[in-house]
């Protein structure tokens, strides 16, 4: 049975507000189901360079699966935008509006400071070569208020660098600033650690998500191991009580010797 590829696109709309450089953003209904549309933007469609540019990002990122990144469904035509990368919708608002709207709450913090940064740390560990990371980006479910990013990489590599490392922490240092200016009674060492992540020497900031996430939970690895050498200490000094003549039960016992009886 064929389909008319104009009857199941429907109420096709641009989404301003999530536009990229070089691309559109769309929202979509496929056969009734809302979807979002990514397609380059009108200029740059007929450039061989350009097309080749978003087939390697579906490439990249169709294989992706992470609880707070959009996931990539289709690669496809769609009538009157050319080829678009095809995605799950996300009903929500952008961080950009909560923060333009000041309806910014410590639920919102709380998930810049773990679900953003999981979503940081799966892109690292696949090594995903992306722009920098920006309020437009982030989107809070409608629903439950989850973390989704939508624009997490356009190429893969073996390795990062590590400034391609060091300019992810910086994005999220200059998030959680601007996600701090409106919760004036958010911790205090949130906002050093916001500073260290923006620090202009990329060598003073965090120099790994491992790192960041001990800062942001207000543990340091120097006093992990710290623990860890106490702990130690401590069982080695009851280790030598247990064998010094001060234990208990240690006391020599002398053994009496019974006397010899003449017959």
């Amino acid at each position: 049975m064929s389909c008319d590829p104009e009857s199941k696109w429907t109420e096709i709309e641009l989404l301003p507000e999530w536009d990229e450089e070089f691309y559109d953003v769309y929202t979509a209904k496929k056969f009734g189901k809302w979807l979002m549309l990514k397609t380059l933007k009108p200029q740059y469609k007929s450039d061989p360079m350009f097309r080749s540019m978003i087939e390697k990002e579906f490439d990249v990122r169709y294989n992706l699966a992470h609880p707070n990144i959009v996931m990539i469904n289709d690669f496809e035509e769609v009538p009157g935008l050319g080829m678009c990368i095809i995605a799950d919708d996300v009903y929500g608002l952008s961080l950009k509006k909560i923060l333009d709207s000041g309806d910014v709450t410590g639920e919102h913090l709380d998930k810049v400071c773990h679900q953003l940064v999981d979503a940081i740390d799966y892109i690292q560990h696949n090594h995903l070569v992306h722009f920098p990371i920006k309020p437009e980006t982030i989107i809070f479910t409608e629903n439950i208020g989850n973390l989704k990013l939508i624009d997490v990489g356009f190429d893969q590599r073996e390795h990062l660098t590590p400034a391609e490392a060091t300019e992810d922490i910086y994005s999220f240092g200059v998030i959680l600033r601007l996600v701090l200016e409106r919760l004036p009674d958010a911790p205090a060492y949130l906002r050093r650690v916001a500073d260290r992540c923006c620090n202009p020497d990329p060598s003073q900031r965090y120099k790994n998500i491992h790192q960041l996430r001990m800062a942001i939970a207000h543990r340091s690895d120097n006093k992990f191991y710290m623990y860890i050498i106490a702990f130690l200490l401590v069982m080695m000094a009851l280790l030598v009580w247990f064998s010094s003549s001060w234990a208990p039960g240690s006391d020599s016992i002398e053994t009496e010797v019974p006397e010899t009886v003449a017959r």
